[in-house]
């Protein structure tokens, strides 16, 4: 019966299994901030590539003109 009361004092007092899991939530908690900010910088991207893109579509095609003189 000792044995198993030493046991249970040393697993209760052991505290490597806390450090895991503070470890686990801190990775996590940065794995959140990225996916947010690699979200809110796509957003970003789409918005500059879609105005790139429809100004490229009203410029006038390439070919050659010819200059008019007044």
């Amino acid at each position: 019966m000792t044995n198993m009361l030493n046991f249970a004092k040393r697993l209760w007092s052991d505290d490597e299994g806390a450090t895991a899991i503070e470890y686990g939530l801190l990775a996590a908690l940065i794995a959140v901030a990225i996916i947010g900010a690699v979200t809110t910088l796509g957003q970003g991207l789409i918005g500059t590539f879609g105005e790139v893109s429809a100004e490229l579509s009203a410029a006038p095609t390439g070919g050659t003109t010819t200059p008019t003189t007044p």
